[in-house]
């Protein structure tokens, strides 16, 4: 009894110190990670603000535009929506702005500073010894926002703040609610409603105090800070949104203020302690790191996921309505917290998907005849919002779409039928990395779903399996296996399978999925430039001059990787080089992730991401692209995939990632539901720790190739490892370290 105490205390210790050298270390990364805007947005913001900088709580979104001398905090939320299935009438709406005005400030030099650690912005204005500070975060335990401006030099700088309501030629003209105005102790409030003509009513609010004003205007004196407090808020938060904010900003005084900012810089710093990685390479470092400060800032709310432009939007109605596209949009921007240990983020992903599933339910039967499947089309919105349905309005604009066979009911489908297998991508990785009881539950109703669907829509033809009418690019109607499905398919019957037998349920049915997967046709191929390549369908489109659904099966559909046929593993590493979409309109985040699952060069890559990410704006939104948030997901899953990837149930360290080129990483969740931390030094594997959430069997390559390996776990118990794959039996909650018996 007393060794275990002491053995206890021991360990205790240990991963206290361990602990707080973690923190050390992710916080000297960070610490070098500022994010610079040296010049005001370059276009007044559209849909979304495509190069500002962005602040967040997951709830909120804050865009900040305007030169210093008219700054704009743009004010959208998570949760406000026009909720009606239709399309063009059901969209994320902008709440209002905060106009902050200081005359004086007119030709001051600009700069604003994001500090990613502590998600501080800074902006800085200047003219000779004159200068205005504008201090700003989004606290992420309140929804709050607190400015703080401060001036030195000799003049006192005149200015005011006003929260106003977006104008009127801002919105289509659907009927709504607007309340705005000043109470009596001085608080700023707007507020804006949809209650007719919707299917769900929407109400947010916000209010703003200037201290010491009671109408907006101040005065800012050399050496004196001044604080602006914001609050927002919906009714899905709380049962009067308005009176919420107004109680909220008038109990925030000084004390108030400073609990909020403690709590703020505490979220934040466990928040990056969860994982991180060292590299060599400054910039993409930086791009890694500001990906995660994106999806924090836009991903928290269980019940509102961020669509096509995060919770950032300026002007209603965005292009694509903003909504959940899922033929691949709405899924990108998730791929990286996976593995990145961010499930905080991840976990709004399938509330959508749930939600939907009476509508997916009606597609799978009024469209194809098949009764408890799940079959929807490519836009859905919040709480089982359609955000694509099909309207006589639509029908006035838009008739040739029908006759095209792009609306199949009152879906918009393009031809496509595997949107909801697509849907499926994010909860099978968040199931094999995690294998929690809890998720698969909630999740595996629209998993079965999906599964009932292809089990009676695949086409038994000789001894294969193959699928008709499934468009590859939205509108290809009428094509024969088009290779993303087929690996999509494949996919969505394996999860349901693994899924089904982890809660021990649908073991007659498993049998069937089992059995459509083993009989599936395979991946179509073609020649093109002297090479053996995928084709993109069996019959019917064979290319596309732009996107990646030649290499989606690989990534994010997961059917291709390092432990695939040889064979096929060339035919992979072929397309991507025949296709070269490192940096495409739609499919960047796919292609650079399935270039490493098949081992493509690793230099090759590391250039091209250089590349990708000397591309995007300061906010790491990429340039001449439209479509916002999907594409933080690139630098940081592919990275990742890089230095650790979990992948056919073998742990492989450092697989794709030049071993000339010295690098590190922290807690990188792999399938199996391990995380795993390993650095990389003068070309040797060192410092190899994993944890084992769940328990379950390890399968790892060896590291050190052949040398035997000492496996020590935190209870104390050893034991040595040989071969080229170590294969142990683990146990829940214990961390193991591996290190080579002989050095190599």
């Amino acid at each position: 009894m007393h060794k275990r105490f002491i053995l206890g205390i021991v360990l205790l210790f240990a991963l206290f110190s361990c602990r707080n050298r973690e923190s050390d270390v992710v916080e000297q990364i960070l610490r070098r990670q500022s994010v610079f805007f040296l010049e005001p947005p370059s276009r007044t913001p559209s849909s979304f603000s495509v190069d500002a900088p962005l602040l967040g709580n997951g709830f909120t979104g804050v865009a900040l535009s305007g030169p210093p001398d008219k700054l704009v905090f743009h004010i959208s939320r998570n949760d406000f929506w026009r909720l009606r299935s239709a399309h063009d009438e059901a969209y994320p709406l902008v709440l209002g702005k905060i106009q902050l005005s200081m005359p004086q400030l007119k030709g001051f030099s600009y700069q604003v500073t994001q500090q990613l650690y502590d998600a501080t912005t800074t902006a800085s204005f200047s003219r000779g010894e004159q200068s205005v500070t504008c201090q700003t975060f989004v606290a992420a335990t309140e929804d709050l926002m607190l400015i703080r401006l401060i001036a030195e030099g000799k003049e006192r700088i005149s200015g005011s703040v006003q929260l106003v309501l977006p104008e009127k030629s801002e919105s289509p003209g659907y009927p709504e609610q607007r309340e705005s105005g000043i109470s009596p102790d001085g608080i700023q409030y707007i507020a804006r409603a949809f209650v007719d003509s919707v299917e769900i009513p929407t109400r947010a609010a916000a209010a703003l105090r200037v201290d010491g004003s009671s109408n907006g205007s101040f005065t800012l004196s050399p050496g004196k800070p001044l604080v602006l407090v914001c609050a927002f808020s919906s009714d899905f938060k709380s049962d009067d949104c308005l009176q919420a904010v107004l109680r909220c900003v008038s109990a925030c005084g000084s004390r108030r203020q400073a609990q909020v900012l403690k709590a703020h810089r505490r979220w934040w710093k466990e928040y990056w302690k969860k994982s991180y990685v060292s590299l060599p390479d400054s910039i993409l470092e930086r791009q890694y790191y500001l990906s995660l400060y994106g999806m924090a800032s836009c991903s928290r709310d269980t019940e509102f996921p961020p669509g096509l432009f995060g919770n950032w939007i300026t002007q209603e109605i965005p292009a694509w309505n903003g909504d959940y596209h899922l033929n691949y949009n709405y899924q990108a921007p998730f791929y990286a917290l996976y593995s990145a240990n961010r499930l905080e983020q991840a976990e709004p992903y399938s509330a959508p998907l749930l939600a939907a599933i009476p509508r997916g339910n009606y597609y799978s039967e009024k469209v194809t005849k098949i009764p408890g499947g799940i079959l929807l089309p490519v836009g859905i919105g919040p709480l089982g919002i359609e955000s694509t349905r099909w309207s006589p309005r639509m029908e006035a604009r838009h008739s040739d779409w029908r006759q095209l066979g792009n609306i199949e009911a009152e879906g918009m489908f393009w031809g496509q039928k595997s949107n909801a297998a697509y849907a499926v991508c994010n909860l099978a990785m968040q199931f094999y990395r995690t294998w929690d009881a809890a998720f698969a539950r909630k999740v595996y109703p629209f998993v079965r779903g999906v599964a009932v669907f292809w089990e009676h829509y695949l086409m038994r033809q000789g001894d294969r399996y193959i699928i008709l009418n499934d468009a590859i690019h939205e509108g290809t109607i009428g094509t024969k296996n088009p290779i993303c499905s087929l690996g999509l398919v494949r996919m969505a019957l394996t999860t349901a399978c693994d899924m089904s037998e982890f809660l021990g349920l649908d073991a007659d049915s498993r049998k069937v999925w089992r059995e459509r997967c083993e009989h599936l046709s395979t991946f179509p191929t073609q020649e093109r430039d002297g090479k053996t390549v995928f084709r993109y369908t069996e019959e019917g489109v064979d290319w596309w001059g732009s996107n990646t659904l030649g290499i989606q099966h690989i990534f994010p559909a997961g059917q291709v990787g390092l432990d695939s046929d040889p064979e096929l593993l060339q035919i992979a590493r072929n397309t991507v080089d025949v296709m070269q979409r490192w940096l495409d309109f739609n499919g960047t985040n796919s292609f650079f992730p399935a270039a490493v699952r098949v081992g493509y060069s690793p230099d090759s890559i590391l250039v091209h991401l250089r590349q990708y990410v000397e591309h995007t704006y300061p906010n790491g939104f990429q340039k001449d692209n439209p479509h916002g948030p999907e594409n933080w997901s690139t630098v940081p899953c592919t990275i990742n995939e890089m230095l650790c990837m979990g992948h056919q149930d073998i742990v492989r360290l450092f697989p794709v990632w030049p071993h000339t080129s010295d690098a590190s990483f922290h807690q990188i969740r792999v399938e199996g539901a391990f995380l795993v931390s390993a650095a990389l030094r003068d070309g040797v594997v060192r410092e190899v720790t994993l944890l084992s959430e769940q328990g379950r069997d390890l399968t790892m390559q060896n590291p050190w190739r052949d040398v035997p390996v000492m496996v020590q776990a935190s209870n104390g118990q050893k034991q040595t490892v040989q071969g080229s794959l170590i294969r142990m039996k683990t146990v829940s909650g214990l961390i193991y370290h591996f290190q080579p018996v002989y050095a190599p």
